[in-house]
């Protein structure tokens, strides 16, 4: 069977600073690189220097990012050409959704390889901007030949996924995962002033404001444990402040930590807490990472692609967004209750292993590939 050139189409992309949509990205291409398929990735940099770059995922290339404003960058000429040389390269076009840019290279450009729209997030915050970009949006979910929700749940629950126009196109694969054997530092503990065996929970992820984490601190004080913000961001110094004014000195804050630490945190948490209260929190691959772990997982239900990573009462717990009182209890029952967090952290490892591993998003995306280029043949 010939190798399969699938292009990957996303606003940033490593070494830049990444994103939960850059992780997925990479994942994808490592995915299906075993069932045939040569990934290169398209994206821009402030600092495109090298301009293209071989990675173990695949081959990444990028032109000049001018400008990024509501975090959609821009591009100019130099953009256009460079997408246009790749695209008459590929099998495939594979754009991540959203980036506004994309779509216009996408209507200026008109390559003649079949493409497909991973949907990540609806727009949640940019609304003016949104109804300005409405049209263009509309153009390309018409024009692309699948689309993909990255869960059942959001393909539901999203008002444009739901649309008649286009919804016969969609189909649900679940984000994933490769699962593989990370250093520990378990330094990290010390620091926070934790033994190794002592039970806390945590939170990792950047600290922005559609997290929640104002949430996680009300109820702090009603948990008799430590409670772990690993992370930096745009909330840090407020949480901070809120901590002393709630009095929660059990909430310890780790700031930025490696991914040595992350995954000595990960492995040693009860469990996992990641209390999004805003669809902007479309997936939650921080919570498929803590699954991979076996960590129970608790999380908000505001019928995202949270609510079906972490199947309730199966692999962890969904209680209502910004409710302290029932995030508080959640906690308390899987702090009081070990035997039952055990099986919710086997639970959350099962499912793992079924939905959201290296194999089973290797096949789906392999097979919606080939399709799309048997198609086109």
């Amino acid at each position: 069977m010939s190798a399969l050139r699938i292009l990957h189409i996303y606003r940033t992309y490593y070494p830049d600073p990444p994103g939960g949509v850059a992780q997925a990205v990479r994942q994808i291409c490592l995915a299906t690189a075993s069932h045939g398929v040569q990934s290169t990735i398209f994206t821009l940099s402030p600092t495109p220097h090298p301009s293209v770059l071989p990675m173990q995922e695949g081959q990444v290339v990028r032109a000049r990012s001018w400008m990024a404003p509501a975090s959609c960058d821009v591009g100019g000429p130099g953009a256009l050409l460079r997408f246009g040389a790749q695209a008459r390269q590929a099998d495939v076009i594979c754009y991540h959704f959203p980036w506004p840019f994309a779509d216009l290279m996408d209507l200026l450009v008109r390559p003649k390889a079949p493409t497909v729209l991973v949907y990540h997030s609806d727009i949640v915050r940019q609304r003016s901007l949104g109804q300005v970009y409405a049209p263009l949006m509309r153009r390309t979910l018409s024009s692309v030949s699948a689309i993909v929700a990255t869960s059942p749940t959001y393909a539901a629950s999203s008002p444009v996924l739901s649309d008649p126009r286009w919804k016969d196109k969609v189909r649900a694969i679940p984000l994933g995962i490769i699962e593989s054997q990370e250093p520990e530092d378990t330094g990290v503990l010390a620091r926070l002033g934790l033994s190794d065996r002592q039970p806390f929970f945590l939170f990792l992820g950047a600290l922005r404001y559609y997290k929640g984490l104002h949430t996680l601190v009300a109820a702090a004080k009603a948990v008799n444990a430590p409670i772990v913000i690993a992370g930096a961001g745009t909330e840090d110094a407020a949480l901070r402040a809120q901590r002393t004014s709630v009095g929660a000195d059990n909430v310890l804050f780790a700031g930025l930590v490696s991914d040595a630490e992350k995954m000595a945190l990960m492995k040693r948490c009860l469990a996992f807490v990641l209390p999004s209260h805003l669809r902007s929190e479309a997936y939650g691959m921080v919570l498929v990472e803590a699954a991979m772990q076996g960590r129970p997982l608790i999380c908000c239900d505001i019928g995202s692609g949270m609510s079906f990573v972490n199947a309730h009462d199966e692999s962890g717990l969904l209680v209502p967004p910004e409710d302290e009182q029932a995030l508080a209890r959640a906690m308390n029952r899987l702090l009081n209750d070990r035997p039952y967090a055990a099986r919710l952290g086997q639970g959350a490892r099962n499912r793992y292993e079924r939905l959201f591993s290296g194999g089973p998003l290797g096949r789906e995306y392999t097979a919606l590939f080939r399709e799309l280029a048997e198609r086109r043949g």
